[in-house]
């Protein structure tokens, strides 16, 4: 994303402060109550920058970061800074956890797959094609060098949006004297209660993107939510909706689960992480976060 586009909106309404911008392929906002408004421009600006530092690090899209230095590494090892390091061990833990489903090198198979509503779906060939390049266990990673056979890549697609949620959190804990609310595309944190011990009142949005009401109202006085599904990311094939969530053993997308899943956790990188978990789990979605005890809301069709 080039300078000129990354413009901040900044608004007042409803006893707060608002700020809009983009970043990381959608809209961002932060609203918070603080009754200066240097404080709360200043506030709001700290945590665009620090959206755009995380993505201009971490994307797959540009060509100078961390990210491309891995992928365009060959067989040769890269070493990396400690908060890259922190991503990968973080995304180790997951594919761990999710018994090698959840996997960063698996976003090698969007050469074949394309999530726009069509009903374009890849061959068999295709898939085969790439899914010799898919494989966290083909990867050496001895913190903190980190080494991929030529033609693998890495993606922080699954993890990198909530984990700007939290550092922007902590900015807001640290620097603002009121409550704040940080939302990137949908995963949001809040740093505590409204004036009065009053909630956040959060929208979780509807399965029919034609809707025009969340499908249902969330009171927030702590912690995350983070929300994974299909509304615009979908391939309609044969009259069946197939999601973007692929299984990274055979390079085809999960099939049974749900179309949404928003969890709350204590903060948006475990939140991201259990949803994440539960929609690999397909049919057994709602079962996996009953036994986590997980605060949920799931929409199916």
């Amino acid at each position: 994303m080039s300078a000129a586009k990354r413009d901040i909106e900044f608004a007042r309404g409803d006893g707060v402060w608002l700020g809009r911008f983009r970043a990381m392929g959608g809209p961002c906002e932060v609203l918070a109550e603080l009754g200066d408004e240097s404080a709360a421009r200043s506030l709001v600006d700290k945590i665009a920058a620090t959206a755009w530092r995380i993505e201009d690090k971490f994307s797959r899209y540009l060509p100078d970061n961390i990210v491309a230095r891995i992928n365009t590494s060959g067989d040769a090892p890269v070493e990396v800074d400690d908060e890259t390091a922190n991503l990968l061990d973080f995304a180790a833990l997951v594919h761990r956890l999710s018994d090698g489903m959840f996997d960063i090198t698996s976003g090698v198979l969007r050469r074949a797959w394309t999530f726009d509503g069509s009903s374009r779906v890849p061959s068999r060939a295709e898939i085969d094609a790439l899914l010799p390049l898919v494989g966290w266990s083909k990867v050496q990673w001895s913190r903190p060098n980190i080494t991929l056979r030529p033609g693998m890549q890495i993606d922080f697609g699954g993890i990198g949006k909530e984990y700007a949620v939290d550092q922007a959190i902590q900015l807001a804990l640290q620097t603002a004297n009121g409550a704040t609310l940080i939302n990137f595309g949908g995963d949001l944190a809040v740093t505590r209660a409204r004036a009065g011990e009053r909630p956040w009142r959060v929208g979780i949005e509807s399965i029919d993107a034609s809707a025009p009401r969340a499908a249902k109202l969330v009171d927030l006085t702590a912690g995350a939510v983070a929300t994974s599904g299909d509304t615009y990311r979908f391939v309609n094939a044969d009259g069946q909706r197939l999601s973007h969530i692929l299984d990274p053993r055979d390079g085809y997308p999960i099939r049974g689960g749900p179309r949404s899943i928003t969890v709350a956790a204590p903060t948006c990188t475990h939140a991201g992480m259990l949803c994440t978990l539960a929609m690999l789990r397909g049919q057994g979605a709602e079962a996996f976060l009953q036994s986590e005890g997980a605060r949920h809301w799931v929409q199916r069709t």
